[in-house]
């Protein structure tokens, strides 16, 4: 009976020394999309060459500004494309 008690106090002397080590931390990469606000400056809108024109102008004078407007109008929505793409 000493013997066996012998026996198991060396055999469980000799388990607690076997320490389970932890396991190594491991980097996991996650990409989650995250909503970010937009930092854009706003686009002013010019004063159109229409808006301005006289109501007793002639047709000569209409047609200059309508031609000016147009050209104003796409510089105004090519500056709010930029703005727009810059948010994507």
């Amino acid at each position: 009976m000493k013997r066996l008690t012998v026996v198991l106090c060396l055999a469980l002397a000799g388990c607690a020394g076997q320490v389970a080590e932890p396991p190594e931390p491991a980097v996991v990469r996650v990409e989650v999309p995250v909503q970010i606000p937009c930092r854009t400056e706003r686009v002013p809108r010019p004063v159109f060459a229409v808006d301005v024109l006289p109501i007793g102008a002639s047709i000569d004078e209409q047609m200059r500004a309508l031609r000016a407007d147009r050209r104003q109008r796409q510089g105004y929505e090519t500056r709010l494309e930029a703005a727009v793409a810059a948010c994507q």
